[in-house]
Order: C-alpha cells, then sequence, then structure tokens
C-alpha cells in the first residue's frame, strides 16, 4: 500500500487528536467504536488509520459501509483528493452503478447492499481485513443487518477488524451489543469533541401548518424559500463568505424551494439529493470557488451527518423528516413525513458552526422542538422488512434468530414480509431460501421487483421488462397515477428524469443475462380442491405474452405486487379493492377511472378527498385486463371451496377468488372434516357466545365458574379459553351434529356443560350453587348467579372473601324478593359451604327496588325504619310491622293473610 500521511490528512480536523487511540484499540482487541459529532474528520480519518494500523492492501481492503450513495462517493473523493491520488487508486467505490476500484486499492467505500450481497455470496469476505460502519446512529435497517451479519462473521474470523462509527451520544448501546456479541468485557470507546464556535438559534415559524393529509404544504415550503433568502441575504450584509445550507425532507421539497430561491435570490442556489446526477452532487459537497458566487445549498437529510458542505454558516431547517412507515392493518408501507427528531435538529444546526460562528434558523416555534421525539425510531421497527427478512433467511438466520440486533424486528412486519415472499417463490414453508429467493437477493433490486424483471423478461423483450422496472422502481412520479403516461414521457425524454432512468435501465438489462426464473401458480381448475405448490403447473411461454403495450405494462406491476391487483368497485372508478383486501382511491381525474382492473404499484395512506373514503391513495398503477391480473397474481388466483359457520350452520361455497377479490361463487355442501375445521375457527374467533346458550346454560355456567372461583379444583374453568380449549371434551358430539349439518339452535348446551361436572364432587352442586333459595314465607325464589367467567387459579380464602379478596370485588349471586317474605330472617344465607352470601333486592309489593344488602340483620335494625315510614301509607294493605323479627313472614295482604 502507498504511504498515508496521517498528518497532512488530518490537519485541522479534530478527529486527528484521537487517531492513535483507535489504532491502539485495533491493535488490541480488533474492534472499536467511534463516537464523534459531524464534521470532525472521523470519515476522512478513521479508515486510513485503520488501513495503516492493519497493514491492509488490494488484497486485505478496509471496507467503509455509507448509508447512502452520494456519501460514499464524496468520501471516496475526498480522500483521493486528500492523498493526492486519483479514485481507483488507494480509494475506491462501489456504489449502484458505479464502480470504481484498482489493483492497489486499500480503501473502498460502499453502500450497505453492496456489502449484504457480497457477505451472502462470500460469508467469509475473503479480500477484505477490516469493515468500517459509519453513521450507525442513523439505525438504518440495513446497517442494523449488517452489524448482526459482521459479528457473527467476527466470532469465526478474528482478523477481521470492525470499527462501528456514530456521530451521536448513544455509543453506550453499540458498546454493550459488540461485547456481548463477541465475549468482550469492555469494547474500546474513541470519541473526538468537536470545535464548539458559538451557534445563534432563531426562530421563525409560518403562518400555518407545516403538513396536511397530502404531505408538506406549499405554503409552508414557500415560506421556508423566503426565509432562507432573508436571511442569507441579512448574513451576506456581514460577511460576504456566508453559504447557507437548508434541510428539507425530500427530494421534490427540495426542487419546489430551490426552484423559488432562484426566483428571489442572486446566489447560486445548488440541489443536493440522491436523484439527481453524480456531478450535480458533487459540486454541491465540492464548495464555493474563490471567486464564485455566494452560495445556498438545499439538501434532504444527507447532509445532517453523512456530508458535509464547506463554506455552510447559516441553516435553515423545516424540521421535517422522511421515514419509512408500514401501516399494519392495510399491509401497506411507504415514506411518511413526520417531524425530525432533536437529534436530527441539533446536528443540522450543528453545521453552522463547524469552522466558526453561525447561526440556525428553525421554520417553526419553540413548542413544535419541545413536541419533537429525542431520537427517530429505528427502522427496523417501523419499515417494510420484505427484503430483509429474505437476507436474513439466505444468511441462515430466518426472521433474524440468534442474531446480535439492537432491536428485533416487528412481528407483524415480518411475519407479513414472510407472507409476501411466499408468494414470490423466494422462501418455502420452512422460511428457508429456494433457488428463486437465491436469485433475488444477489440483486440489488427490491425483491418485488427482482421477480418481476427476471419473471417479466421471460413474456416481454428483456428491454421493456427493464424499461419498465426502472420507471417504476426508481421513484419517478405518475401525477395522475397513470404509469403509462409516465412511461410515455419518459421514453419521449419529456420526463426532467429520462436520462437517470435511461441509465437505470441499461442497468437492470444487465441483471437479466443469463437469469431464468419461471412464476408458479395453478389457474382454478375444473373442481374445489384444497391447493398445492406447483411450480410446474403454469408456465407459460413468452408467446403467450399479452401484445397490448398498456397490458405489457401491468403484467410486470403485477408480477412485482400481485396483492396490489385491483379491482372496480363502483360505477365512477373511485373505490378499488386490492386483492390484499384493502380498499383504495384514485386521484382526482385520473385516466384510469375506467378501467376494470388496475395493477398498483404505489398505494399510500391517506384521508385526502381524493382517497374516496377508503383511507388509501393509489398513487401510481396500469390498467390490466382480467385474464393478465389473473397471469400476474399466480399463487393469489385460486378456486377453493370456501367453508363458513354463518347463521348456526357451516355453509360452504366454490369459491374462484384473486386474493380478497372474489371472482365468481356458487353454493355448495361442505364436508363433515370441512364443516369441522370452519367450525373450530369460528369458536376460536367468537369463542362459547357461538353456541347462542339458553339462559338456563348461562345459569348453570355462572354457577359452575362460582364453584371454581370459590372452591379451586377440581371444579373446571368456565372462561372462553378454558371452555375453548375442552371443546372436544364437552361438546364433541355436538361438534360432530353441527359438522353433520345441524343448526346451532338444536345444540343442547345444559347437558354439553354438564359433561363438565367433576365426580363424585358433582353430587353436592345443586347443594353449593343452588338453582334458588327457600325464604321463610314458604316460597323458593330464584337466585341469579353472576355470570362472570375470570379463571382463577386457587379457591378464594374465606378471609379473602370477608374483605373483598384484594382481586377485585367478589361478584355474589342475587335473589330479587318481596321485603314481607323475609320477616324473621336473621342472618343472610351463605352459598358455596358458607363462602359466597346471597346479595338480597328486597322489593315493594309493586316490584321495585327498596333495599339491597347481604346483612339482612343489620338492615332489619337500621333502614327498615326508614322503609316503613315511606312505604306503609302507600301499600296500606300490606304489612310493614314496628317488630320485623317477631312477624309473620308472608307473601299476601292482610286481608288476604
Amino acid at each position: 500500500m502507498m504511504d498515508l500521511d496521517l498528518e497532512r490528512l488530518g490537519a485541522d480536523l479534530p478527529f486527528a487528536q484521537a487517531v492513535p487511540r483507535l489504532r491502539a484499540a485495533l491493535a488490541g482487541h480488533g474492534v472499536a467504536v467511534v463516537e464523534a459529532p459531524p464534521g470532525t474528520g472521523k470519515t476522512t480519518l478513521a479508515p486510513p488509520a485503520a488501513a495503516l494500523e492493519l497493514g491492509a492492501d488490494a488484497r486485505s481492503r478496509v471496507v467503509v459501509v455509507q448509508p447512502r450513495r452520494v456519501a460514499a462517493r464524496a468520501a471516496a473523493q475526498r480522500l483521493a483528493q486528500l492523498s493526492g491520488t486519483r479514485l481507483g487508486e488507494l480509494s475506491g467505490l462501489t456504489v449502484r452503478g458505479q464502480r470504481e476500484v484498482g489493483s492497489g486499492t486499500a480503501i473502498e467505500f460502499v453502500t450497505p447492499g453492496v456489502l449484504i450481497g457480497r457477505l451472502l455470496a462470500d460469508p467469509e469476505l475473503s479480500g477484505t481485513r477490516a469493515i468500517v460502519l459509519d453513521e450507525v446512529h442513523e439505525r438504518g435497517l440495513e446497517i442494523d443487518l449488517l452489524l448482526g451479519m459482521v459479528l457473527e462473521l467476527r466470532q469465526l474470523r478474528e482478523d477481521l477488524a470492525l470499527i462501528v462509527m456514530s456521530a451521536t451520544l448513544d455509543a453506550g448501546s453499540f458498546r454493550d451489543l459488540i461485547g456481548q456479541a463477541l465475549g468482550l468485557d469492555e469494547v474500546p470507546l474513541v470519541d473526538s469533541l468537536a470545535v464548539e464556535h458559538p451557534l445563534e438559534v432563531r426562530w421563525a415559524p409560518g403562518t400555518g401548518p407545516r403538513l396536511d393529509e397530502r404531505g408538506v404544504r406549499r405554503e409552508f415550503l414557500d415560506h421556508v424559500a423566503r426565509t432562507a433568502h432573508r436571511e442569507h441575504e441579512r448574513g451576506l450584509a456581514q460577511d460576504p463568505g456566508l453559504d447557507a445550507l437548508v434541510f428539507l425532507p425530500g427530494a421534490g421539497e427540495v426542487s419546489h424551494v430551490a426552484s423559488r430561491l432562484r426566483e428571489l435570490s442572486e446566489a447560486e442556489v445548488l440541489e443536493l439529493h440522491g436523484r439527481i446526477p453524480a456531478h450535480e452532487q458533487n459540486l454541491a459537497v465540492a464548495g464555493r470557488e474563490p471567486d464564485g458566487r455566494p452560495r445556498i445549498v438545499v439538501s434532504t437529510a444527507l447532509a445532517e451527518s453523512s456530508l458535509t458542505v464547506p463554506g455552510v454558516r447559516l441553516v435553515i431547517d423545516a424540521g421535517l423528516s422522511r421515514e419509512p412507515r408500514r401501516d399494519a392493518v392495510r399491509r401497506m408501507s411507504g415514506l411518511v413525513t413526520v417531524s425530525a427528531s432533536r437529534a436530527s435538529g441539533r446536528q443540522r444546526a450543528g453545521r453552522a458552526a463547524r469552522t466558526g460562528p453561525g447561526a440556525v434558523v428553525r421554520c417553526y416555534d419553540e413548542s413544535a422542538w419541545a413536541a419533537m421525539p429525542e431520537r427517530a425510531v429505528p427502522e427496523i421497527r417501523t419499515a417494510d422488512l420484505t427484503s430483509a427478512a429474505l437476507v436474513l433467511s439466505c444468511w441462515g438466520a430466518p426472521g433474524g434468530e440468534g442474531m446480535a440486533l439492537l432491536d428485533p424486528p416487528a412481528p407483524r412486519a415480518l411475519a407479513d414480509a414472510h407472507r409476501t415472499l411466499r408468494s414470490l417463490e423466494a422462501l418455502d414453508e420452512d422460511l428457508r431460501p429456494t433457488a428463486v429467493g437465491r436469485r433475488l437477493a444477489g440483486l440489488p433490486l427490491d425483491p418485488r421487483w427482482g421477480r418481476a424483471l427476471l419473471v417479466g423478461a421471460q413474456s416481454v423483450e428483456e428491454s421493456t421488462a427493464a424499461e419498465i422496472v426502472a420507471a417504476v422502481a426508481d421513484d419517478h412520479r405518475a401525477p395522475d397515477g397513470d404509469l403509462a403516461g409516465l412511461l410515455r414521457e419518459l421514453r419521449r425524454g419529456q420526463h426532467p428524469g429520462s436520462r437517470r432512468w435511461q441509465a437505470e435501465a441499461r442497468r437492470l438489462r444487465s441483471l437479466i443475462a443469463g437469469t431464468a426464473v419461471e412464476p408458479s401458480g395453478e389457474s382454478p381448475g375444473p373442481e374445489p380442491q384444497r391447493r398445492r405448490a406447483d411450480p410446474e403447473a403454469s408456465r407459460e411461454p413468452a408467446a403467450h405474452a399479452p401484445a397490448d403495450a398498456q397490458e405489457v405494462l401491468g403484467l410486470v406491476v403485477g408480477l412485482a405486487f400481485p396483492e396490489r391487483i385491483a379491482r372496480r368497485m363502483d360505477e365512477r372508478g373511485e373505490q378499488w379493492l386490492l386483492a390484499s383486501g384493502t380498499r383504495a382511491g384514485l386521484p382526482r381525474e385520473s385516466p384510469l377511472v375506467h378501467e376494470q382492473w388496475l395493477a398498483v404499484a404505489d398505494v399510500t395512506r391517506s384521508q385526502a378527498s381524493a382517497a374516496a373514503g377508503t383511507g388509501a391513495l393509489i398513487r401510481a398503477a396500469a390498467g390490466l385486463e382480467r385474464a393478465t391480473a389473473e397471469r400476474a397474481a399466480g399463487r393469489l388466483h385460486r378456486r377453493e371451496l370456501s367453508v363458513r359457520f354463518v347463521d348456526g350452520r357451516a355453509r360452504a361455497r366454490d369459491v374462484e377468488s384473486l386474493g380478497a377479490i372474489e371472482l365468481a361463487a356458487t353454493p355448495a355442501r361442505p364436508d363433515p372434516e370441512q364443516a369441522a375445521e370452519a367450525i373450530g375457527r369460528a369458536l376460536e374467533e367468537q369463542g362459547p357466545a357461538l353456541l347462542e346458550m339458553s339462559e338456563q346454560a348461562l345459569q348453570l355456567r355462572a354457577r359452575m365458574a362460582a364453584c371454581h372461583r370459590h372452591l379451586g379444583e377440581p371444579w373446571p374453568a368456565m372462561d372462553d379459553d378454558s371452555l375453548g380449549a375442552q371443546a372436544q371434551v364437552w361438546l364433541g358430539p355436538e361438534l360432530a351434529a353441527l359438522a353433520r349439518g345441524a343448526s346451532v339452535r338444536s345444540i343442547d348446551t345444559v347437558s354439553a356443560l354438564r359433561r363438565l361436572l367433576p365426580w363424585p364432587e358433582a353430587s353436592r352442586f345443586e347443594e353449593l350453587a343452588p338453582q334458588r333459595l327457600a325464604v321463610p314465607s314458604g316460597a323458593s325464589h330464584r337466585i341469579l348467579w353472576p355470570q362472570q367467567w375470570e379463571s382463577e387459579e386457587v379457591a378464594l380464602t374465606d378471609q379473602e372473601e370477608q374483605a373483598g379478596s384484594g382481586r377485585g370485588q367478589v361478584p355474589q349471586p342475587i335473589v330479587r324478593v318481596k321485603l314481607q317474605e323475609c320477616f324473621g330472617l336473621a342472618e343472610s344465607p351463605r352459598l358455596l359451604d358458607g363462602r359466597l352470601p346471597v346479595l338480597f333486592h328486597l322489593l315493594s309489593p309493586a316490584g321495585r327496588e327498596l333495599a339491597i344488602t347481604a346483612d339482612l340483620a343489620s338492615f332489619w335494625d337500621g333502614p327498615y325504619r326508614q322503609v316503613r315510614a315511606e312505604m306503609r301509607g302507600r301499600y296500606p294493605k300490606h304489612p310493614w310491622p314496628e317488630d320485623p323479627w317477631a312477624a309473620q313472614a308472608t307473601a299476601r295482604t292482610r286481608r288476604r293473610g
């Protein structure tokens, strides 16, 4: 490796003072966590310091992972410039669409996807001496996965050095994770403080909200542009060398504000985001020429920590961030604009005071700052996990099982990802990768678009498949949702992104070469049946490809997202049902409203009126015919016997469907096995309420529940879960009758429940929990047992019952009886071997409640006097004796008595 002068490279960089400690850490454990604020020079100095310490060369490189292509390219070029070499000599670069690596490259900058692909292809990572994971504090999904994968590799390759670099004060969690994974008592921390310059914070909120249901409001963006112009002009009056940096959430907002600034300002306005060409990105991060115009760089979060923009002394912050979010209910994922975190806001502000006193102007107020979250939520908890799940399965750790991860994948998102990958034939039922899955994992594409590219190329021309995937997967926008119109504009060169699209299409065509992947699935057969995967069943030759251009587009999009194939649900085309079960609307005036079927490439949660009240908006789609929709749907297109328990009976229909879209259905007769499965599912969902128990059955259940609660075993629990678990024990014959076609109304649930009574204890059941209670009048009255089914592990003690058990109020059985029938009853009866007092509802002659008590003795000695005074005049024919202890109990009037 050529000589590296670290002193010259680190001139004026604060991190230069930390280099000796970094080298010492690598010489010791071969592992280090670096914590240094943005702009200190860690990205510039840490990789060459590691290369020198470890003796890296072209055969044993230091690989530096940057979260974004722009940052990787800028870091590689800066190191080449500072070392007096050309890109591809000492420092190299490998990102999507660009590779600059030569025979002498010792330090290679890559994006996370590149290194993940290498690990899957070569799990030992031959030719790599050290890995540097930069900007781990951003908690990007791929960086989190890479850290777990590299830690597993490090356990096998002790010679592999690892440096984890963070720009914020959260290094402790990374040190703990690495220490536990590698069995180290302490992981070296190499920190570096930035040179602190004064930073002025100013607040410039707009007059209205920043966001509405459509995203960032145009009025707010105009406010940001006016604020940036005003503050830049103000700063230039004091410092002609002042440059400004404006932070916005996404490329669309950057373009709008940059356009407005070009109208307002004479400064050079540059954009910085992932969609612009590399040479324009280089201009933004290169710094102003000595005699150049003042500059305003309008950027996404790229410049927050991954990149340094020289000369910036003024930051204008919109306080917004674009983060991945997943709608678990609708099973939709996408980027959502939210308030940035305070950690992000501090990093943005710090860009203004890196080289001298600076100022940050926040386009929101202090209350909005206080409401912002301290840190952004890690992507592994919020993002779509389809690509990650495929990587983990190919790595041999399905779902991340056993891996050292800072946060586990979100379970529901992971389950949806596995379901999607099985529908793409990338995983088998045991979550092992198929040959198709391994091929998809090796492509620098989302697995959905990878499948669309490879399978689509066998049905249409390869160039056509590549053009379609390049248009849809690379974030080109179709304002009215019409992908066919977008593709026409791109092909004619009428779209701003046409050149980028052409380059991406060429790259995708190169990926198709030598690939053979076929879709599998089954067309509906003549008879309904349980489906079995048959990879040979639906292979069709390319000659069967649709000839119409829109049909071709719909086929390729449908292959990527079969669960998003949609059918129109109304005459006006306002509501569409997706195969996933989600309903969505089209943008206003979309030319797609007249289609019957759509292949949807992009759908997002939205409360805008254009969503037609569905809560979801189709942002990009192509029309297609039903036959093409069925072909693209693959395994989602099926014909089967659907058996459900409806209206008290097991009912069956022969259904042809495309996911949740029902195509045709005819009544059928279920066989007992299928009916039993449907009844079982209904029991799981509805519990015993499914059986429509009579009041007699409910009272029997309540009495048995009281025995379990107060006496414990062997009396059975009566809660829904317990009854469901024992359904075959107490309900076996009845379930068999239902499966044979009987109605639930014919079920004798009283007799069924009695099967659960334990013997010989059941011989005392009527004594312990009777149905009726005799009172002094000689009559007997019904006992109303509380219908409370909670299952208790042990019986309550007498003391717990006296005190209300400490577990909540003990429910008591109720007897409703006329007051006169209880004269002389000195003590309230107790049931369940004296454990549970009866609660009396004492009634007037007209049946209205006069008192509620479980302590009759206290009632006769106290409240009865007030009741007697009020009731004597109203009911003179009934006895109201002064001494209720000595009076004769009766249900009659004085005259009848």
